[in-house]
């Protein structure tokens, strides 16, 4: 990982090796954080934050959830990821907004904790790998679940529940593929290791539904939107692990996944062995749109250099 220069927490400025976490943090021992992934992506324009308000809103909703009280706006929150691209004078980044409770007690209930928030960035490339975007990751069914309904809470992006994810993509890795996919408690599609799943079947798109534990993805929603523009009908409902084999184009999508295509599940070609074209087509409309080479129509991209600083470099 690339360290950056500086690191917002509670409204200072600190360079990165100072943010430091004291070892008896609660939210080391419990898992008790709530976090997100925003990128930014360098436009003709100069840098723009992808959906920095649904992101944000998304984060607050996680510390909710959490009963977690951050002490900071939205439009604070929104403010300081502007300044953090500025500062570290980033063309494209991505940010993580992070919150967690703190040191005081060991007890599991950390309710009367205090809560520090942070914000850092970094350069980061494709998650999958710049190869994946066009060739597509080979994947496997995990054999780990996704938690239940009722057990922990999917619309939130809390740092315990990724232990479940964890265990999805390590053992991907450890088997020979790039990215897992796990299946629900009633062993439906839930969605990858990291990332939202979606399925081409005769033209139509197919994704699992809130209800298979998925979380609702940001990126998720984008190519939703996308192929709506696009007259492409989309569903989304409950998913059977044959339905994957059988799929014309497999592909999965996330912050930091962007839109990546799935060439093979357990070692069986989807569709054609490689990207297809509902995929293909969604990719250029997203990278278009994210790089500035599409109008925003959904006002979906925010600046993050002021303009007068625009107007000055």
């Amino acid at each position: 990982m690339k360290s950056s220069e500086w690191i917002w927490k509670d409204g200072h400025w600190v360079r990165w090796d100072d943010a430091t976490v004291h070892i008896s943090a609660h939210a080391l021992h419990y898992g008790s954080s709530v976090f997100e992934g925003i990128r930014a992506y360098d436009t003709p324009r100069g840098p723009q934050i992808f959906r920095l308000g649904d992101h944000m809103r998304r984060f607050r909703d996680s510390a909710k959830l959490m009963r977690m009280e951050l002490g900071h706006s939205a439009e604070d929150l929104e403010g300081v990821c502007c300044e953090l691209v500025e500062r570290n004078r980033h063309r494209a980044c991505y940010l993580r907004p992070v919150a967690l409770r703190g040191t005081g007690g060991l007890g599991v209930d950390g309710r009367h904790l205090p809560v520090t928030t942070a914000i850092f960035s970094m350069e980061w490339g494709a998650y999958l790998g710049d190869e994946a975007l066009e060739n597509g990751v080979d994947a496997a069914v995990s054999s780990w679940r996704r938690f239940g309904a009722g057990t922990m809470a999917p619309l939130g992006k809390i740092g315990g529940q990724y232990v479940n994810n964890q265990f999805v993509s390590a053992e991907a890795h450890i088997n020979g593929y790039e990215e897992g996919i796990v299946l629900d408690a009633q062993g439906f599609v839930s969605e990858g290791g990291g990332e939202n799943l979606f399925l081409v079947r005769e033209g139509r798109i197919l994704t699992p539904a809130l209800s298979s534990s998925i979380l609702a993805g940001i990126t998720r929603h984008t190519v939703l939107q996308l192929a709506r523009d696009r007259g492409i009908e989309v569903q989304e409902t409950v998913i059977s692990r044959d339905l994957l084999y059988l799929a014309d184009e497999v592909f999965m999508t996330g912050t930091a996944a962007e839109i990546t295509p799935v060439r093979s599940i357990d070692r069986m070609p989807i569709g054609a062995g490689h990207r297809g074209p509902v995929t293909e087509t969604l990719q250029s409309d997203f990278f278009a749109l994210v790089n500035g080479a599409a109008p925003d129509r959904h006002g979906w991209m925010t600046p993050a250099i002021r303009a007068e600083l625009r107007a000055a470099s």
